[in-house]
């Protein structure tokens, strides 16, 4: 069973009461409800205004910032926040998609402190740069390193 793509007023019906659902509707590209978890998809260039909506409609959580490399496929990389309402218990994630061989967008440490590490992790290991980003270096490879190992064209050997 492939997951719904809904209209907010479906998401809404499903899960009633979710003040997320309100407040990411003028942000959202696309809303999947699946497993039990909302998807809300956002152009790169609202992620910091719908982070901030995210957080003050009560997600106030965030448990990790990753990334996909969809590699042929365009847009490219999806970048993926994972928040949590720690009243609610509800999961919910952000996504973005990003295209190009040097993908970036806002990074969203005004919103979430603990952003920082996340971001420079995924940085480190896709070469998706965050605009604004206080710190962004490598994090777990060594400073020297050519190229980003989980990028799928990334020689399994690395580079020679």
């Amino acid at each position: 069973m492939t997951p719904a793509l809904l209209t907010p007023e479906a998401i809404e019906e499903a899960q009633p009461g979710n003040p997320a659902v309100a407040a990411l509707r003028s942000f959202a590209e696309r809303m999947k409800w699946d497993r039990n978890e909302l998807t809300v998809t956002i152009a790169a260039s609202n992620i910091v205004a719908a982070a901030a909506a995210t957080k003050a409609a009560g997600y106030n959580y965030l448990m990790d910032v990753t990334a996909v490399d969809w590699y042929p496929s365009e847009p490219r990389f999806q970048v993926s926040y994972h928040v949590l309402s720690i009243s609610t218990k509800k999961l919910m994630r952000l996504a973005v998609m990003l295209s190009g061989e040097d993908p970036s967008v806002d990074t969203v440490t005004s919103v979430w402190p603990s952003a920082n590490y996340y971001e420079r992790e995924v940085f480190d290991l896709f070469g998706i740069r965050f605009a604004g980003h206080p710190n962004m270096t490598r994090i777990m490879m060594p400073t020297d390193w050519k190229g980003h190992p989980l990028r799928k064209d990334y020689p399994v050997e690395g580079y020679r």
